[in-house]
């Protein structure tokens, strides 16, 4: 009786001679919505349900959209992150993120539609993927603190399980090593692969040296490392805020290297060690057109896209190690291998534990800001040898034996 005593007094109509309940609630913009039932009770919880409704769909249209609240986001990182960081939280929101769902608005996502926009992502690598789920849930849980959104799209989302996993990194041998050298040498990439091998440099800290960083004319050559390369829709940019602090290094220069950047140095007008023809930084396009000197030389099968007659034809081609392209007779396929620019740098840090360096100077020298980032690879490269190990174990244990 008490909820009864509650419901309006609602006019009625009459329709197909059946009498009716009928009232009116405002809906978007003003509009009247005309609501009717049998009863005054069903009509008041048509009329509840509708102003509900209502409620929502207005609340949904006030917030902002993914993509718009992302920029928002970003410019609140921009605050507290380094620029490194930054650039790459960019780069993966609107990669990933935005492209795939930027037009919804913050309310009306899913977790259906975030798993659905994480397709294209699982095809990437395990690390990219751990990451782009960070970045969801952080978006949308800060969404949630600031009261945008009151239910969180990616609560059951977890950030393992997805991408592909990825291979142990593996060395390049010496003879590999030599190999790859004597390929490049006199072309483009051949001071990239030296700076690679030689002084274990991440692609953003080759591409971002100048040779004011570079010291040739002192008793123990050596380069600094102080800035790194970065790209913005393909435009390079140039960091002097390197990706940690353990990044800042100085790294002696071995004779082959000093020779190689000495002789560089005479022939370069620019005030980058590796540039374009105009003295700049890199591009992104660049350095991958850079980086396919290598790739063309290798004995590997590929396929290429060409446009023939408006139409795209795939060609497949299979090199023969030894022999010259078919295209082009400057080009020898003499490399039986397939060799990446972090490969470079990680046979780098190989070698130095191979020579018994102790791993705080491996760390120092890698600019790792991690312990446990070297002992890993010192762990799998210096322990990883079963016959070595056997003879350490039974001399350790030879007291025990006798017994």
């Amino acid at each position: 009786m008490a909820r009864r005593s509650r419901i309006p007094q609602y006019g009625t109509v009459e329709i197909n001679g059946i009498q009716y309940y009928k009232t009116y609630v405002e809906g978007a913009e003003g509009k009247r919505i005309a609501i009717y039932g049998k009863t005054r009770n069903e009509l008041y919880d048509k009329e509840l349900e509708v102003q509900e409704l209502i409620s929502i769909n207005a609340y949904q249209r006030k917030t902002p959209t993914v993509a718009e609240y992302c920029e928002k986001w970003l410019l609140m990182q921009s605050v507290h992150v380094r620029s490194t960081t930054l650039n790459d939280y960019t780069s993966k929101v609107r990669r990933h993120i935005t492209s795939e769902i930027g037009h919804l608005r913050m309310a009306d996502v899913t977790p259906d539609d975030i798993q659905v926009a994480l397709v294209s992502v699982s095809k990437k690598s395990e690390s990219v993927y751990k990451s782009v789920v960070i970045l969801y849930k952080s978006i949308f849980r800060s969404a949630i603190a600031s009261k945008v959104i009151f239910d969180d799209p990616t609560a059951y989302l977890k950030a393992t399980g997805g991408g592909i996993p990825q291979k142990d990194k593996v060395a390049l041998t010496d003879e590999q090593a030599a190999r790859l050298v004597e390929a490049v040498k006199g072309l483009p990439p051949y001071v990239f692969v030296m700076l690679g091998l030689y002084a274990g440099l991440r692609r953003e800290e080759i591409l971002g040296l100048k040779w004011d960083s570079v010291f040739l004319d002192v008793d123990a050559p050596y380069l600094t490392v102080q800035r790194a390369w970065h790209t913005e829709n393909n435009r390079p940019v140039i960091l002097t805020e390197l990706k940690t602090d353990a990044a800042h290094r100085n790294i002696p220069l071995p004779d082959c290297l000093y020779d190689c950047l000495k002789e560089a140095k005479a022939a370069s007008h620019s005030p980058y060690v590796v540039a374009n023809r105009a003295g700049e930084p890199l591009s992104y396009t660049q350095f991958k057109r850079l980086w396919q000197y290598i790739v063309t030389r290798t004995a590997k099968e590929r396929t290429y896209f060409r446009y023939v007659d408006g139409k795209k034809i795939a060609h497949t081609i299979k090199p023969v190690l030894g022999e010259k392209a078919a295209h082009n007779g400057k080009v020898v396929y003499c490399l039986d291998f397939e060799v990446t620019p972090h490969q470079l740098r990680h046979t780098y840090i190989t070698n130095l534990i191979h020579a018994s360096v102790d791993p705080k100077t491996v760390q120092y020298l890698a600019g790792h800001q991690s312990s446990k980032i070297t002992m890993d690879i010192y762990a799998k490269v210096k322990y990883n040898k079963p016959d070595e190990i056997a003879g350490a174990l039974g001399g350790a244990f030879a007291e025990w034996n006798a017994l």
